[in-house]
Order: structure tokens, then C-alpha cells, then sequence
């Protein structure tokens, strides 16, 4: 069964009503999850805590959606 990793990060959007965020060099990574359930654990403590700011937003990325193993790598992906 493959993994499925989850990445909580947030921080300040520059509008409510935009995903932009008003600087990226301030992103706060909450961490990477071995499941949704404990990545949503971990990002609505942080929206929670986050509340007062209408500006703050975090989010959950579905990093196993990203790479399908099946799938052959492109050949710039493996110059890392």
C-alpha cells in the first residue's frame, strides 16, 4: 500500500479572497503527515490559532497526488 503524505503549511495571503500569499519567505510549514486524518488534526489547530487573522490561511497538500509511481520520470527530475 503506497504512503500518503499530507503537507500542512499556511501563512499571510495579501487578500482574504485570494491564495496569494503576501510573502513567501514567511511561510510557516506545520509539517508532513503520514494520513489526512492527522494532518487535519494539525492544520485545524493552526487555522484555530490562526483565527483573529482574517489574512491567515493554512492548507493541506496532497503530496501523494504529485507522483504516480507508475508513471516514468521526466528527465529533469532525476538531475537532483
Amino acid at each position: 500500500m503506497p504512503q500518503r503524505l499530507h503537507l500542512v503549511f499556511g501563512g499571510e495571503l495579501v487578500d482574504p479572497e485570494k491564495n496569494v500569499f503576501k510573502n513567501v519567505d514567511d511561510i510557516h510549514i506545520v509539517g508532513m503527515y503520514p494520513d489526512y486524518a492527522s494532518a487535519h488534526d494539525a492544520w485545524k489547530a493552526e487555522a484555530y490559532r490562526t483565527v483573529d487573522n482574517a489574512h491567515m490561511r493554512y492548507f493541506i497538500a496532497h503530496i501523494h497526488r504529485l507522483r504516480d509511481e507508475e508513471t516514468e520520470a521526466s528527465p529533469t527530475e532525476e538531475l537532483g
